[in-house]
């Protein structure tokens, strides 16, 4: 399983948050927003266009959605659920 983090921050800022936080995981840029486009997530917050809803996807090896998780603002996502969703496809 591999696991990573996409968000529309820049790859400076992804490595920034990955040496504050201590993170492993790889840290993708949607700088240009096409997988918020693709993936449906888009909505206007404090007048700007495109930003992502807070979600997870879990797509499998051969790109097929297997689930989706979608969080208010500032909600934590519960990391525990999405691991176990994850091994499920194992």
């Amino acid at each position: 399983m591999k696991v990573f983090g996409i968000s529309r921050d820049s790859p400076w800022s992804h490595v920034a948050w990955a040496q504050a936080l201590d993170l492993s995981t790889p840290l993708l840029s949607d700088w240009n927003g096409d997988a918020v486009a693709a993936f449906g997530i888009g909505h206007e917050y404090r007048g700007m266009d495109g930003v992502a809803e807070r979600s997870a996807f879990l797509v499998d090896g051969e790109g097929i959605i297997r689930g989706s998780w979608t969080y208010e603002t500032g909600e934590v996502p519960d990391f525990d659920e999405l691991l176990a969703a994850g091994r499920s496809l194992s």
